[in-house]
């Protein structure tokens, strides 16, 4: 690719991963706010229009009321209230819509002129038939939450949702990234430098089991409980940590193993990444640009750390709730940045 199509094609995936980013952080307010089970209906193509009529509004209601959470959560609460948490969906959705055009359109315009290569096109395409299949996760994910008795989403299906958004995420950057620079300079594999790279490996690695513990802590609304720290009620470990057999479904289905796993995860992360600082930056031979990267790392996950402890002391409000998961974006887009800057560790 010449050094122009180069520098187009990768601010365009750029600007995916930033609405990528936004929709995260769109999807956090959705949950907070109990929104993602406002819209009844899976509409891939006319869903993009909303409500025009009043008529269409006390219809989009009527349908609302016909679910457990309107009747055990809102019984009551009118169409203006309604509305609230269907605009807060009906966004998250719209988004992801836009992020498909933006994504299709460019897309096309490239192939067209020459600007990509076919292996590129080839990628590309696949993120956006991913994508799609992103949005039928979502709607299998709200679907769980018309069952009898249910007021919120199966944790489980969140998880996945989740799960998917950032792994669409961190394939759309590593492209971006590779397309901007594709040659990787070469960084001699020292004992010092092999032993930073798989320390920064290591912290990206517990960043998305940490993210995915984070998930089930949303899901199981584990955070409104144990609003203390570092201690839970007054222990380190809390109290029916293993209280359900067998004991692997305490890590997915019990609210206090939820929490200190998540509380623990983080803290490795954290810690974790501190020695990727301390060790990175005793290693000139990694080069400026991954130390650079490896203080943002720090940074970033100094700021996380203080986020998930905000948000915990103040029982979850939406706005600190919404702010921590979209950082956590953030610093898993650091992470990979820095992987990215390590790439070429013996490579001649």
């Amino acid at each position: 690719m010449a050094l122009r199509n180069r520098r187009r094609v990768s601010a365009w995936l750029f600007a995916v991963c930033f609405m990528l980013i936004g929709m995260i952080a769109l999807g956090g307010y959705t949950r907070l706010t109990g929104s993602g089970l406002s819209i009844m209906d899976w509409r891939p193509v006319t869903g993009i229009v909303p409500p025009l009529t009043h008529a269409e509004w006390e219809r989009q209601f009527a349908l609302y009321q016909t679910i457990p959470q309107y009747k055990i959560l809102h019984d009551g609460f009118g169409l203006s209230g309604f509305q609230k948490i269907f605009w807060a969906e009906w966004t998250h959705r719209f988004w992801g819509r836009m992020i498909g055009l933006v994504l299709l359109v460019p897309l096309v315009w490239f192939a067209a002129t020459g600007a990509l290569t076919r292996g590129l096109i080839a990628r590309l395409v696949l993120f956006f038939v991913l994508g799609g299949l992103q949005g039928a996760i979502g709607w299998f994910m709200v679907a769980s939450g018309f069952n009898p008795d249910s007021t919120a989403v199966a944790p489980v299906r969140l998880v996945l949702h989740l799960c998917c958004a950032f792994a669409l995420y961190i394939a759309i950057l590593w492209t971006a990234l590779s397309v901007r620079t594709p040659t990787a300079p070469f960084i001699p594999a020292t004992p010092p430098v092999v032993r930073t790279r798989r320390l920064v490996w290591t912290a990206t690695v517990l960043i998305g089991i940490t993210i995915i513990a984070g998930g089930f802590t949303a899901g199981t609304h584990a955070g409104f409980t144990y609003n203390t720290f570092p201690l839970m009620d007054g222990r380190l470990v809390p109290a029916g940590y293993a209280r359900l057999t067998p004991f692997w479904l305490n890590w997915f289905q019990n609210i206090p193993a939820v929490q200190f796993d998540h509380r623990l995860l983080a803290t490795a992360t954290a810690l974790t990444i501190g020695a990727c600082v301390f060790t990175g930056l005793r290693t000139p031979q990694i080069g400026k640009p991954a130390q650079d990267a490896l203080m943002l790392l720090g940074w970033a996950v100094l700021i996380q750390y203080a986020l998930g402890v905000t948000t915990l002391l103040l029982v979850v409000p939406a706005w600190a709730g919404t702010v921590h998961q979209t950082w956590a974006a953030v610093l898993l887009t650091v992470a990979i940045v820095t992987l990215h800057r390590l790439r070429g560790v013996g490579r001649p």
